[in-house]
C-alpha cells in the first residue's frame, strides 16, 4: 500500500525541484542567450537589449558563416577526425584493454602500472612537439589521430568492464578451439555494447572539441578543424574575414552576431547526437567501473 509521504518528505522534495529547476535555468540560460543572439540584430546585440527572446529577427550572420569556404573546410576535417579518431580510439583501446582483462597475461599488473602512471605525470608539450616532429607528423592529419589513440582512463574501464564477463564463456569457447581474437569478436564484443557505447560518445565528443593539439602541430590552414577556426573567431576577432564588404562603422556590430552565429554551428551537431548516446552513460560506465 502507497504511504503518504510526511511533511518534511514534501518540504524536502519541494526545495529539492525548486533548486533543481534553478539550477537547470543557470546552466541553460546561457546557451539559450548564444542562440537568441544569434538570430537577433546585430544593433540589439550591441546596445544589450537581447535577453529571452530574439530582437529583429536577423539571418545576416548566418549567411556570412555560410558563404565563407573556410567554415565548410573546417566542418569536413572535423567530421573526418571524430569519425577516424574515434575509430583508431576503439581498435585501440579494444586491443588494450582485452589482454589485460585476462588473467593469463603475464606481467599485466605492471603493465596496468605503467598505464596508470601516465594518467599522473607525462613528458609535457616540448618533448611531445619533438616527438611529433620527428616521426614526421607535424602539419598532418595523423599528428591529431595517433598520439592520443588511447585514453588511460577509457583503457580502465572497459579492462574493468570486460573482466565483468564470466570466465566459463572464454573458457568453453577456447575448448572449442576459439583463439583470443575470435572469442574477442565473436563473445566479448557483443556483450560489451554498452562499454563500447560511452568509449564512442567520450572519443567522438572529445576530437569535436578538440582545438589545441590542431594549434601546436598544423600550419596547413586547409587541415585545421571547426573549433581551431571558431577559436580564431571569438578569441582573435577575424570574424571580420567573414564580414568584408561591409562598412567599417558597422563592422564591430556585425562580428558579434558571426560569433554567436558561428557558436551555434560548430555545437548544434554534438547537441543533436548526444541525447541519443546519453543513455548509455549510466548503464556502460557504472558496470564498467565497479567490480563484484
Amino acid at each position: 500500500m502507497y504511504k503518504q509521504a510526511s511533511w518534511a518528505g514534501r518540504l524536502f522534495d519541494g526545495a529539492n525541484v525548486i533548486f533543481l529547476t534553478v539550477c537547470s535555468f543557470l546552466f541553460l540560460y546561457p546557451v539559450w542567450f548564444v542562440v537568441v543572439s544569434s538570430f537577433s540584430d546585430a544593433h540589439a546585440i550591441a546596445a544589450g537589449e537581447v535577453s529571452l527572446w530574439p530582437v529583429g529577427l536577423n539571418l545576416e550572420a548566418y549567411r556570412f558563416v555560410f558563404a565563407d569556404s573556410m567554415i565548410w573546410d573546417a566542418y569536413l576535417n572535423t567530421f573526418f577526425y571524430v569519425g577516424v579518431g574515434t575509430a583508431i580510439n576503439l581498435v585501440m583501446t579494444t586491443l588494450g584493454a582485452y589482454p589485460l582483462s585476462r588473467s593469463q597475461l603475464y606481467g599485466r599488473g605492471a603493465v596496468m602500472a605503467f598505464i596508470v602512471f601516465t594518467m599522473f605525470f607525462s613528458g609535457g608539450l616540448i618533448p611531445s612537439y619533438l616527438n611529433i616532429r620527428e616521426l614526421g607528423l607535424f602539419d598532418t592529419r595523423w599528428a591529431l589521430l595517433l598520439p592520443g589513440a588511447i585514453s588511460a582512463f577509457n583503457l580502465i574501464v572497459m579492462r574493468t568492464f570486460f573482466q565483468s564477463i564470466p570466465e566459463g564463456l572464454v573458457e568453453s569457447a577456447k575448448i572449442d578451439g576459439a583463439n583470443d581474437f575470435r572469442v574477442l569478436w565473436s563473445i566479448v564484443l557483443p556483450l560489451s555494447k554498452p562499454v563500447l557505447a560511452v568509449m564512442t560518445l567520450f572519443y567522438a565528443v572529445g576530437h569535436w572539441n578538440s582545438w589545441f593539439s590542431a594549434m601546436i602541430f598544423l600550419q596547413d590552414r586547409a587541415l585545421f578543424p571547426l573549433q581551431l577556426i571558431l577559436r580564431e573567431i571569438l578569441i582573435q576577432s577575424s570574424a571580420q574575414n567573414l564580414a568584408s564588404g561591409i562598412a567599417q562603422d558597422e563592422l564591430s556590430k556585425v562580428s558579434e552576431a558571426i560569433k554567436y552565429a558561428t557558436i551555434v554551428v560548430a555545437t548544434v551537431p554534438i547537441l543533436v547526437i548526444y541525447p541519443f548516446l546519453q543513455k548509455y552513460f549510466v548503464n556502460g560506465v557504472m558496470i564498467g567501473a565497479l567490480k563484484e
